[in-house]
């Protein structure tokens, strides 16, 4: 089966989480936005997000379309993914353990977007520059360190630490990977600290770096670069000084 991802063409977002699992599956797909010609760009991904025909309309990209299937919501759609691809465990104590870690990582994202937009999405940065400056303080003191702190402990706990779930990798672990290699882009300066810190975290975004079919993708122009229109975007005054 081809899937078909919808997401937004310019920005890696949420729409990367997804991609590093149909990527580490080896899965056949198609970044429909990213695409010319018919049925692909982003009339198409507007198409269905307006719901035209579509039973159960999505609220906002990324969405996939597996068959007669349309899944929305990042997680859900790791969800479904992990179970088809053996990116997840095969117990449902295990599944279920799976998507709590990957809701945590969603909350973490949100909240790392927020540094940047913490008044509202309908604003520019410079309309909250200040506020976004103190939201950014408190991020890096408290939250990011709290977050990362969260997942090296799983990770101790998981003997020998080397993954999030189990004995082998699941896709919370490249969810984690891209969580990390975000951070680094949007807050490379403080990140040197917290990377001192959390050991078996940036262990394990090196262990999934260099997995063969992600090593290839990461090298590749699939992979969108960071830039300041997605979830994290580099301000210098927003940095740890």
């Amino acid at each position: 089966m081809r899937y078909e991802l919808y997401y937004w063409p310019s920005i890696p977002g949420r729409g990367e989480f997804v991609r590093l699992a149909l990527e580490e599956a080896g899965a056949d797909y198609v970044d429909v936005a990213r695409g010319s010609g018919k049925g692909l760009g982003v009339p198409a991904l507007m198409e269905l997000l307006q719901g035209q025909g579509v039973e159960h309309p999505p609220y906002a990209p990324p969405f996939l379309k597996a068959g007669k299937l349309l899944i929305g919501q990042t997680a859900n759609i790791l969800l479904y993914l992990g179970e088809q691809h053996g990116l997840a465990p095969a117990t449902a104590a295990g599944r279920l353990w799976a998507n709590q870690l990957q809701l945590t990582i969603a909350d973490f994202v949100d909240e790392t977007h927020d540094t940047h937009h913490p008044i509202g999405n309908g604003l520019y940065y410079e309309d909250q520059k200040p506020e976004a400056k103190r939201r950014s303080a408190e991020y890096l003191k408290a939250r990011a360190p709290k977050y990362l702190g969260y997942f090296e402990r799983v990770l101790e706990r998981n003997k020998p630490g080397r993954f999030l779930v189990g004995q082998k990798l699941s896709y919370p672990d490249l969810s984690v990977f891209q969580l990390v290699e975000g951070l680094g882009y949007a807050f490379p300066r403080a990140m040197k600290g917290l990377a001192k810190k959390h050991p078996l975290v940036m262990a394990l975004r090196d262990r999934v770096a260099a997995r063969p079919r992600l090593k290839a993708y990461l090298a590749s122009d699939r992979r969108l670069p960071f830039n300041e229109h997605g979830l994290f975007r580099h301000y210098p005054e927003l940095d740890a000084d």
